[in-house]
């Protein structure tokens, strides 16, 4: 079918101006993360004298953001608006819409985080991990309302692969915004709850100013399919595998695991849970009665070889193939409480997340060479997943019935997918913006449009510093991957120009090293001949003996080897 097009004229600004908020009411939408990507989920819905966030995620780095540990959102826009901020809310418990929370409140540190029990529970113990003090936990559940200033929020309950998901219907002055989280209508669902459809046709029967939608699985037509065909294969691998059965799925999908349990019970195998994050989950998930587990069906890791292989079941975490996962380092024997053996059965019940593609193929060949049985992907739908096709978008839109329409939560061409579904319900080609991180839409009584922009651009994790870590870094260590860095020492009396001791070269991913001897002797004469060419004033001036080096060097080795080191002169003065 033919779709309409979407005005794309309003999308692209370089500039960073925010301009002053008018005096009459006004309503501003600012996504700071998750548009046109997949993960830091973060939005800001600003009033006259009120702001609230929803949620506030982290995401993964890529191949390019080397040493880098996770990514979250720059929280400038937020940090000079602190008298108006009231709270942050939370849809659900994923690390792409909670995972940045701990780091938000190292500066909001007295903000109310709302949420259901279970999105509490995990930004609980993910705080308890950072070492972070009192928390102000707002707890909520489906139908609730809760208000600050003037945005009254209602938690409508939705279906997507954690327990606890809600999408946000935020009242204000001008309107209101219907954000829907991470979503899917799955018709049978494992806890027996469908979506709240009538809530949701309420909400839009009352008018719905502007509407924000998951659009993951914008490009995908039909429908996808209920948690419960998962459940259909489960049983057949349960019915044909004759040794251990080992489950990896993301940690937070507790329907998936509440079916894992299922098929031990009804085939016979204890259960033991790998992975702290996993054990975290199935722990507060039993507690709030989110997941029903047999007392006697689970047992300790260190007590799985007490029972044949056909009675047992692990289920872990690396459905991702992350390098520390339980899964990764059982693909290379570097597990120390389980190792893979040929007739072990590994379910991957997940695909990858965009740029997990290569960790996860890598993982999934590990464990093949070690003789399991590999199912993964969408092999015997062992895995559906969690967001909503196309004709569950349409449904949506049509539910809400939103005078203006924003998609979130994709990377650009879902996005745009997005837009022009919803186009194709009715919603004007001018009321859809597709934005981008740090976008600023305002809304008043008689206007709408996209105002400004503020910065809404990553910030890097590294280690134990947020944010020092800038694009620089990141290309020095681009550079060092890929060229490697040759060290010079020198020692120079500035006094009578010469040199009293080198050169001494350090050579790191730049030679072989067997081989590397003589081309290093070469190197140091023709370093030396560099330096005792600068003129007395030079040699008497560090930095110049420096650059002098630096650019000597970097062309001889070119000249020998195509390759452009980082070269790092140190010059010490006797």
């Amino acid at each position: 079918m033919e779709l309409e097009p979407v005005r794309l004229d309003r999308l692209n600004s370089d500039t960073l101006i925010v301009p002053a908020p008018p005096s009459t009411p006004y309503v501003r939408v600012i996504p700071l993360g998750g548009c046109g990507e997949i993960g830091r989920n973060m939005t800001v819905v600003e009033t006259n004298d009120d702001l609230v966030i929803v949620d506030c995620g982290l995401m993964f780095p890529d191949d390019e953001m080397y040493g880098v540990d996770v990514v979250i959102n720059d929280f400038t826009y937020v940090r000079e608006r602190t008298a108006k901020l009231r709270a942050l809310l939370v849809t659900h418990g994923h690390e792409d819409h909670i995972g940045g929370i701990p780091y938000f409140l190292r500066e909001f540190p007295q903000t109310p985080i709302v949420g259901t029990p279970l999105s509490l529970a995990l930004i609980k113990a993910k705080s308890r991990e950072q070492k972070l003090g009192e928390m102000s936990l707002v707890q909520v559940g489906p139908g609730d309302r809760v208000r600050y200033g003037s945005i009254d929020a209602e938690f409508v309950h939705i279906n997507h692969s954690v327990a606890g998901a809600c999408a946000l219907a935020l009242r204000t002055p001008v309107g209101t915004i219907f954000h829907t989280g991470d979503f899917k209508f799955d018709q049978t669902p494992i806890d027996g709850k469908p979506a709240d459809f009538a809530g949701i046709a309420r909400i839009g029967d009352e008018g719905v100013l502007c509407m924000l939608s998951d659009s993951t699985n914008a490009e995908r037509p039909g429908h996808t399919l209920s948690e419960r065909i998962v459940g259909e294969a489960f049983t057949s691998i349960f019915s044909h595998a004759k040794g251990r059965i080992l489950i990896a799925s993301f940690a937070s999908n507790v329907p998936r695991i509440q079916q894992a349990v299922d098929h031990a019970v009804r085939f016979g195998r204890k259960v033991t849970f790998l992975g702290r994050s996993m054990q975290n989950v199935v722990h507060f998930s039993s507690e709030l009665g989110h997941l029903r587990i047999p007392a006697e069906t689970v047992v300790k890791i260190e007590d799985i070889d007490n029972f044949p292989p056909e009675r047992v079941l692990v289920v872990t975490t690396g459905s991702q193939g992350e390098p520390m996962s339980g899964l990764a380092r059982m693909s290379v024997r570097d597990h120390p409480r389980f190792r893979i053996v040929p007739g072990d059965t590994v379910v991957i019940s997940a695909t990858p997340i965009p740029g997990n593609e290569k960790s996860v193929y890598k993982t999934v060949n590990n464990l093949a060479k070690l003789g399991a049985t590999v199912i993964h992907g969408t092999d015997g739908k062992s895995h559906v997943s969690g967001h909503a096709s196309q004709e569950e978008l349409l449904l949506m839109l049509n539910l809400v019935r939103p005078e203006f329409f924003i998609p979130i939560h994709g990377e650009y061409r879902m996005l745009l997918q997005h837009a022009r579904l919803a186009v194709q319900t009715g919603v004007e080609s001018d009321n859809v913006f597709v934005l981008e991180n740090g976008d600023v839409l305002q809304f008043t009584s008689e206007f709408c449009d996209k105002i400004g922009k503020t910065y809404g651009g990553h910030v890097f994790v590294d280690g134990s510093g947020v944010g020092d870590i800038g694009e620089a870094v990141l290309r020095d260590r681009k550079a060092l991957s890929n060229d490697g860095i040759m060290v010079v020492v020198v020692a120079i009396d500035s006094e009578e120009a010469r040199v009293t001791a080198g050169p001494d070269l350090i050579s790191k991913g730049l030679f072989y090293l067997p081989e590397a001897g003589g081309v290093l002797d070469e190197l140091r004469t023709e370093t030396l001949a560099m330096i005792q060419e600068v003129s007395v004033e030079g040699m008497r001036d560090v930095n110049t003996v420096k650059e002098h080096i630096r650019s000597g060097l970097a062309k001889s080795i070119y000249a020998r080897t195509k390759r452009r080191p980082v070269v790092i002169p140190v010059v010490m003065e006797v």
